[in-house]
């Protein structure tokens, strides 16, 4: 009986962190990836040097906000689940702190700062919300096919627009000192969309070998991308089924993709019901 209080607070918080079907989920992912892209915004602001100069003081205050923010939902992130290690070790749990140190970081080491842009990868949450419509097969139902597709375009793009933020920073924190070009972050991710593009003007060229190295990286995956279009034709004939599913995530192992009116996880058998 004594712990028939805290499951039910457990659960409700559960529902609203890892679920993105019930309104009160729907909000919180708004919220947070609203709350992402000002963190990276600042994070680019603070770059430009003229910028920092003037508000550097308010920068600095918006960002240590974002990071208290971010450590009391990883933290929570963490009560709320049955096995707290499952979700450290996950994909999301590694991200979600890798987005939350770089503040603390900073404190002790100075010109980590930029690392923070990582928080980027955070709006690869945007798939939970979007994860419906992943699966949604060719139709001829013109209307339906049009949905779907505009839903995997921005994926995609969402998907292009956070690779250029960290491929940016990344050449920034290698070639960032060197006055050849690369002197905030915006102009280091104007750079990495250049190159990922394959379109290469040449204004911007890094110096050094591990930034040359690099870059050849990211002209190769540039070429690689295109054979996305092919994966996904291939997928599409494939997922002849139409599923439906929805985003309640499992308090045992994680697991988050489940049919409508699953009353167990489709992964690990557990109750749906219970935290």
């Amino acid at each position: 009986m004594d712990n028939k209080p805290t499951n039910s607070w457990r659960k409700r918080i559960h529902e609203i962190i890892y679920e993105a079907d019930t309104k009160a989920g729907k909000k919180f992912d708004i919220l947070l990836l609203i709350t992402i892209i000002i963190s990276v915004i600042l994070v680019v602001l603070e770059s430009v040097e003229t910028i920092n100069l003037k508000y550097s003081v308010f920068l600095n205050l918006c960002e240590w906000v974002i990071t208290i923010l971010f450590s009391l939902e990883y933290i929570m992130r963490i009560i709320c689940v049955k096995k707290p290690l499952k979700y450290i070790f996950s994909f999301y749990g590694i991200i979600d702190l890798l987005s939350t140190i770089p503040k603390y970081i900073s404190l002790f080491i100075v010109g980590t700062q930029p690392i923070a842009a990582l928080r980027a990868l955070r709006l690869m949450r945007v798939f939970k919300i979007l994860k419906m419509n992943r699966f949604i097969g060719a139709s001829t139902n013109f209307r339906r096919l049009l949905i779907a597709s505009r839903a995997k375009i921005i994926v995609f793009l969402l998907f292009i627009i956070i690779l250029s933020i960290i491929l940016g920073t990344i050449m920034y924190l290698i070639e960032g000192n060197l006055n050849n070009g690369f002197e905030n972050i915006p102009k280091s991710i104007y750079w990495a969309i250049v190159t990922l593009t394959t379109v290469g003007y040449g204004d911007i060229v890094p110096s050094t070998t591990l930034g040359q190295v690099f870059s050849s990286l990211i002209m190769i995956l540039g070429y690689s991308i295109i054979a996305i279009g092919i994966v996904t034709s291939n997928m599409s004939l494939a997922q002849r089924k139409e599923l439906k599913l929805n985003t309640q995530s499992c308090s045992n192992c994680l697991e988050n993709i489940h049919t409508d009116n699953a009353k167990f996880c489709s992964k690990c058998g557990e109750s749906l019901a219970d935290v």
